[in-house]
Order: C-alpha cells, then sequence, then structure tokens
C-alpha cells in the first residue's frame, strides 16, 4: 500500500496495489474510488482533506496494522 499526498491540490491518495485501473467513481463528495477489471477497489482519494477533517486531526498519520 502506498500514499501520496498532493499538497497543491489538498488531496491524499491510499493506492491498495498496482493492478490497473479500469474504472473511478466519485461516490460522495471529495471521494473517489479506483477500481480494478475485477471491480475491487485498488485506490482511494480524498479532495480538500482540509475542508472536510479537523486540523488537529492532520498532524499526525498513524498507521496500525
Amino acid at each position: 500500500m502506498r500514499l501520496r499526498v498532493d499538497k497543491d491540490s489538498d488531496a491524499p491518495y491510499f493506492r491498495l496495489d498496482d493492478s490497473d485501473i479500469k474504472e473511478s467513481k466519485k461516490v460522495k463528495p471529495g471521494v473517489i474510488l479506483d477500481f480494478n477489471a475485477k471491480g475491487h477497489v485498488v485506490g482511494v482519494e480524498i479532495l480538500n482533506l482540509r475542508s472536510q477533517a479537523p486540523t488537529e486531526c492532520l498532524q499526525v498519520l498513524q498507521f496500525e496494522t
């Protein structure tokens, strides 16, 4: 899994695997899911993150397994 953050557009992108993206779908305002040929989610993009989350939540990224 990879995380890329585009600071100019304030959009983190979580890539779950390297399969080809066949379709992208806006599932709610500011949230786009990418799907592979089997219909599995392979990417998640959150647009304008600062407007969707409290500032204090954006200062630390925690990774849990």
